[in-house]
């Protein structure tokens, strides 16, 4: 049975980010968002709470935490702020194929990098013209003697320009399709060029920027799992990574929600506060419906992967629901809030601007129906 009861511990994992979000991150989220700042402060001061890196094995120097407790914290860092909670949360995208696929001595000198220090990792998939059709992407990796030498270029990296390595995904049998990628760890080193930090429309505190290989060597103990698999590794990761994602949507969307029902019970509007209108009264339940079904899913997902059951419905399910709802729900927050709403004074026209990326990345609301109706309508043994 599931039974969603947290533990003392999670309770307390729970509170400690929530207060880390409100102290650290909501104090200064604005002033971030406002200049395109990278947060560097906040993001050492999460490494050194236990906040950075919660998915790393013990004997890699992490806490090992479940999925679901990841989850707890990421919608508290989210609830914070989604800009600076991506810039925390990037290195769990970027060590996740090291997991899965890594020798142990790949695993013991890049998982143990970032324990040691608050050292960043970046996952690098997307193309220019290879977004969700990962199989045209245009990046080279040719093996020669010991070494594979890279080039190609990547965009939408977040944490590119800090990284100090990166999980790249290129081709090695460029006729194949997705059956031709392969993924490596790849040191920050002479020949990766940093072209450009992107001018957000929203999380603006996450640095998101085009990282370019030109004639990048690197060794071939480098590989993340077999030559040619990379692809299944990628779609792998993502099934792990898309619980948090929509933690973190649900994070947007709860603190959207939150701030539209304290706004609703102070302003007065035809001598009454708005919260006494119906119509107002109906969307904010609206609202409180899709937070908490977005945290049910986002549980559930994070339950069946700990669980060692397949998530990939329930990781889409999560993922397109949370980062839709997040939308609607921001957008709703900003129509109670009137035209202040739309003022930069008042908190919800940032949380609608952060909600919209969860829409795109990782896989976008439509990739997600995708692999929702493919598991639907062919569904695989468990």
């Amino acid at each position: 049975m599931v039974d969603f009861t947290l533990t003392d511990e999670q309770k307390d994992l729970r509170e400690m980010a929530h207060n880390f979000a409100e102290k650290e991150m909501r104090t200064v989220a604005w002033e971030y968002d406002k200049d395109g700042t990278w947060p560097i402060d906040v993001i050492n001061k999460a490494w050194e709470v236990g906040l950075m890196n919660t998915h790393l094995e013990s004997e890699y120097g992490g806490a090992g935490l479940d999925y679901l407790s990841g989850c707890l914290i990421e919608e508290e860092l989210a609830w914070g702020c989604s800009g600076i909670g991506t810039s925390i949360g990037a290195n769990g995208l970027a060590s996740a194929p090291v997991q899965l696929g890594g020798s142990e001595e790949t695993k013991k000198k890049y998982l143990g990098m970032l324990a040691e220090e608050p050292k960043l990792a970046s996952f690098c998939l997307t193309e220019p013209d290879a977004g969700s059709d990962v199989a045209g992407m245009k990046t080279r990796a040719v093996k020669k003697g010991d070494k594979y030498v890279l080039n190609g270029s990547k965009c939408f990296i977040t944490n590119g320009s800090y990284a100090d390595w990166f999980t790249v995904y290129a081709k090695t049998d460029p006729d194949a399709g997705s059956r031709g990628i392969t993924a490596f760890v790849v040191d920050k080193q002479d020949g990766i060029t940093i072209d450009k930090k992107e001018d957000k429309m929203g999380q603006r505190a996450s640095n998101t920027a085009t990282v370019t290989f030109n004639d990048v060597e690197v060794p071939a103990e480098n590989m993340i799992g077999e030559e040619n698999k990379g692809f299944k590794l990628a779609m792998m990761t993502l099934d792990r990574t898309r619980p948090g994602v929509a933690a973190m949507a649900t994070g947007i969307a709860r603190g959207a929600f939150e701030a539209a029902v304290e706004y609703s019970k102070e302003r007065q509007q035809f001598g009454v506060p708005i919260a006494m209108h119906q119509a107002i009264q109906f969307l904010i339940a609206d609202m409180a419906v899709k937070v908490d079904a977005s945290r049910l899913l986002t549980w559930l997902s994070a339950w069946q992967l700990q669980s060692g059951i397949s998530n990939t419905l329930a990781s889409s399910e999560a993922k397109r629901f949370a980062a839709d709802s997040a939308m609607e729900v921001t957008t709703d927050a900003v129509q109670v809030y009137g035209g202040y709403g739309f003022i930069k004074d008042y908190p919800v026209e940032k949380f609608m601007r952060d909600a919209k990326i969860m829409q795109l990345y990782e896989g976008t609301s439509q990739i997600q129906r995708m692999v929702i109706a493919r598991e639907v309508l062919l569904p695989r043994n468990v």
